[in-house]
């Protein structure tokens, strides 16, 4: 009888652990593409004519392609912050690209700021990190391997990610010397196929933080580009693209040869908006604002700076070819990510996004009261909000509210604040409701910086 209790036992122990490994088994693996001031623009399905992509316009044939995803905010480090940690501006621990001495690395995430990273890693992820990180050195709060990713492989300060031909990268926290002549995308991509193959047995989470095609304009090869009638500029930034473009095809081919496809949610955006106005050599001859579409690019409050070209792919639960006009937001990631886990967001963890897995699965797209950003930069911090399809900017502390009714009024052309004042009321009050005052991001304008004492941007 005794036997029979014991085998009996051994045998539900044995039928719990299985069920333990399968559902291990059913949490997707999670992969995050973010292109380095890549325009909406720039890329085909977005309406594209000069420069190929024709990877990420399979991707969004395959998966869904988003016309109103929004970033964190228009530069780098203060939007990647809000998809790490799902916060927007009015609460996020960085708020502006801002350096602790130059190529020292970038204001650092606080020890108490939890990320997605950290999130994932607890719930049985294995987690990196490839590409810029931008959030804080290794010696600091914000290291990414403090953040909750295991490995970190590629540039971690800005400054230093400008030069594509560097003289060192990070393999985790230790550097390692090149000789100046090797292209850093070549080793950023082939580390991160590595370790991706590595871990085709467990569910895994992936941040694939791309630098191309932000500046300088460098590149390996030119390829179709090389006999264009173009400036030196153009066709290095086209080359860059499309070398994006092709990067992101051999990640999809390697889940594909894997069978991981099914597996596996991969969600695509920039990070912010092109570094050029419409009028320069880069924006006029490719068009980034879609023909006027959208105002503004890299660090504005306009659409152009704040859309981003959006793609996901999970084959078996996106919906294929879907075109959504719908619109989320950066910050909505982390809880998305934990939902798909079957994860807990921490009590220290309190997002200003919502769960998007209804949505990248064919339902609607969450319905909340605002979506809020701000940047501190030059001499003054600036300020947007968009509620419902009334979307608000103020270029500055004292400055008057901008207003556009983005429905009739995508391009920000006609500034309706002088007909809608309760309208403009209702915009300063969600604005201040928004945001938490940080003495680190004072809403108030600065004293004009001069000479050398000017601050740098990244």
């Amino acid at each position: 009888m005794k036997t029979k209790t014991l085998l009996s036992s051994l045998g539900l122990g044995l039928a719990c652990l299985a069920a333990s490994y399968a559902a291990a088994a059913e949490k997707p693996n999670i992969i995050f593409i973010l292109s380095d001031d890549l325009a909406q623009g720039d890329i085909g399905c977005y309406g594209q004519k000069l420069i190929q992509t024709p990877r990420l316009d399979r991707m969004a044939a395959e998966g869904t392609r988003y016309t109103q995803a929004y970033c964190g905010t228009t530069v780098c480090a203060p939007s990647r912050t809000s998809l790490m940690t799902g916060l927007h501006m009015g609460h996020s621990p960085v708020r502006a690209n801002r350096e602790i001495a130059t190529g020292a690395g970038q204001f650092p995430l606080p020890p108490e700021t939890v990320t997605i990273a950290q999130i994932l890693k607890s719930a049985g992820y294995a987690t990196a990190c490839m590409g810029k990180w931008g959030m804080g050195m290794f010696d600091t709060t914000g290291s990414p391997l403090k953040k909750g990713f295991d490995h970190f492989f590629g540039f971690n300060c800005q400054r230093h990610a400008h030069n594509y031909y560097p003289d060192h990268l990070f393999n985790d926290d230790k550097s390692f010397a090149l000789d100046g002549k090797t292209y850093a995308q070549n080793l950023i991509e082939n580390d991160m196929l590595g370790w991706v193959r590595k871990q085709k047995d467990q569910p895994f989470f992936l941040f694939y933080a791309i630098t191309l095609p932000h500046a300088k304009f460098e590149i390996d090869d030119l390829g179709i580009y090389k006999d264009k009638p173009w400036t030196a500029q153009q066709k290095a930034y086209a080359a860059m693209v499309t070398r994006l473009d092709s990067d992101v095809g051999r990640l999809l081919d390697l889940l594909k040869e894997l069978k991981l496809d099914e597996k596996t949610l991969v969600m695509f955006s920039g990070d912010n908006g092109s570094s050029f106005a419409p009028n320069t050599e880069i924006g006029k001859l490719f068009d980034q604002s879609m023909g006027g579409k959208l105002r503004g690019f890299k660090r504005s409050m306009y659409e152009g700076g704040l859309r981003q070209g959006a793609l996901a792919r999970w084959p078996g639960v996106i919906p294929g070819g879907r075109v959504s006009e719908e619109p989320w937001a950066f910050w909505d990631f982390l809880p998305t990510a934990v939902e798909l886990a079957g994860a807990q967001i921490p009590a220290a963890c309190k997002p200003d996004g919502f769960s998007l897995v209804s949505f990248l699965k064919g339902g609607a797209a969450p319905r909340r009261d605002c979506f809020y950003w701000e940047l501190h930069e030059a001499n003054h911090p600036i300020q947007a909000i968009r509620f419902g399809n009334w979307k608000a900017v103020r270029n500055g502390p004292a400055a008057a509210i901008e207003l556009y009714d983005l429905a009739k009024d995508e391009g920000e052309k006609t500034d309706l604040a002088a007909s809608q004042p309760e309208v403009v009321a209702k915009a300063a009050a969600l604005m201040q409701q928004a945001r938490v005052d940080d003495p680190n991001w004072p809403m108030v304008a600065k004293a004009k910086a001069k000479g050398k004492k000017a601050n740098k941007k990244s």
